[in-house]
C-alpha cells in the first residue's frame, strides 16, 4: 500500500474510532478489516503522530491581569501564570505551555510560522502537541546564534517545530550578528538568504523571546556576542532588550541603537506586520524589556508570569512620563 493510502487509512481509523466513537468492532466490521488489524492500525496512529491524547493540567492563570494587559498594551491574548512557589524554570515551562495552547488554537492548516530563537520560544516548541496534517511551514526569522545550546537555536527549533506541524522547515543561513553593516548587507545580497526572510515576511504568525540588556540575564552576553563593556555601552545608549535580535529602548525605538545594522534577520518593523506575534518571556530581569516590546507594539500575544507581568505595570506607570529619545536615521 502506497504511503499516502496508508496514511489515509490510519486517519479513516482514528477518526472513526476517537471522534465518532466508534468501536474497534465496529470499524472493523465498516471497512472489513479484522479487528486486530484495527488495534494495530490504532497504535501505528499515535505512533506516527497522528492522534495524540493528552490529559490536560490545570494551569493557574491570572484573569485580571490578563485583562488589564490586553486592555492596556492592545494584545489580542495575554497569558499571565500564577507564580506561587514554582521555580523560574517551571514558570517558564507552564508560559511556554499556555503560548502552545494559543498556537493550537491560531495556527490553520497551511500556514506559515516565523520562528526566532531563545529560552521561552524553546519551551512553546518543547510544548507544542503534534498536529502534522496541519502542514505549517517553519521559517527560521533570523540568523542563527551558534554559541549557545542548539536546542534553543533557531535552525533546531524550526527542524523540530516543522515536524510537529507537518511542514516543511527553511533555516537562515547565516549569523545572527556579523562585525559591520557591510558584511551584513552582503548576506542580505545571498538569493537563500533572501528568499528565506521573504518567506518570513510572509508568515501568519511568529514565535519569538524578548531578551534583556540586564548583564545576569543577556542571552547576547550568554552567547558571547556581546562583551559586558558593550552591553553596558548599550545600557547607557538606552538599550533595555531585544527580541528578533534587534534591540530597542524602554518605548520600543530601535532606530538609535547601531548594532541592530549588524544583525541578520527581520526588523521589528518587518515583524510587525505579521498578523500573530506571540512571545514567551518570565522573569523579573525581563521586566523593562518586555515593557518596551510592549510599547513597541510589536507583539499580539504575550505568556509570562504574574510577578513579572505586575512589575511591567509598574514600570510603565513609574516611566509614563518621559519621553522617547528622538529616533535617528541610521
Amino acid at each position: 500500500m502506497a504511503t499516502s493510502q496508508r496514511e489515509d487509512l490510519l486517519i479513516r481509523v482514528a477518526t472513526l474510532y476517537y471522534e465518532q466513537d466508534y468501536s474497534q468492532q465496529q470499524i472493523a466490521d465498516l471497512l472489513q478489516i479484522s479487528r486486530s488489524n484495527i488495534s494495530r492500525l490504532l497504535k501505528e496512529a499515535k505512533q506516527k503522530g497522528l492522534v495524540e491524547i493528552r490529559v490536560r493540567k490545570r494551569v493557574s492563570t491570572v484573569a485580571a491581569l490578563e485583562q488589564t494587559f490586553c486592555e492596556r498594551f492592545g494584545l489580542q491574548r495575554a497569558m499571565i501564570v500564577e507564580s506561587g512557589d514554582r521555580t523560574y524554570a517551571e514558570q517558564l515551562a507552564t508560559a511556554g505551555q499556555l503560548a502552545a495552547w494559543y498556537l493550537e488554537e491560531t495556527l490553520a492548516p497551511g500556514n506559515v510560522l516565523a520562528i526566532s530563537w531563545g529560552t521561552g520560544v524553546s519551551a512553546a516548541v518543547t510544548a507544542l502537541a503534534p498536529s502534522p496534517t496541519l502542514m505549517v511551514d517553519v521559517v527560521q526569522m533570523i540568523g542563527s546564534v551558534g554559541t549557545v545550546d542548539s536546542v534553543i537555536d533557531g535552525p533546531e527549533l524550526a527542524r523540530q517545530l516543522a515536524t510537529k506541524l507537518g511542514g516543511q522547515h527553511y533555516a537562515l543561513a547565516a549569523p545572527l550578528i556579523v562585525d559591520s553593516p557591510t558584511v551584513r548587507d552582503l548576506f542580505l545580497e545571498q538569493p537563500t538568504i533572501a528568499e528565506t526572510l521573504q518567506r518570513s515576511r510572509r508568515a501568519d504568525v511568529a514565535l519569538l523571546g524578548i531578551g534583556t540588556t540586564a548583564a545576569e540575564a543577556s542571552s547576547f552576553l550568554r552567547a558571547g556576542h556581546l562583551t559586558e563593556a558593550a552591553l553596558a555601552d548599550l545600557r547607557a545608549q538606552g538599550a533595555v532588550g531585544e527580541s528578533s535580535g534587534q534591540h530597542f529602548d524602554i518605548h520600543g525605538c530601535t532606530d538609535a541603537l547601531a548594532i541592530n545594522r549588524r544583525v541578520i534577520g527581520l526588523s521589528l518593523a518587518e515583524v510587525k506586520t505579521i498578523p500573530t506575534v506571540v512571545a514567551v518571556a518570565c522573569g523579573l530581569p525581563k521586566t523593562r524589556s518586555i515593557l518596551g516590546a510592549l510599547r513597541g507594539g510589536y507583539l499580539s500575544a504575550l505568556a509570562t508570569d504574574d510577578s513579572t507581568a505586575r512589575a511591567v505595570l509598574a514600570e510603565a506607570d513609574r516611566t509614563a512620563d518621559d519621553q522617547p529619545r528622538r529616533s535617528e536615521r541610521m
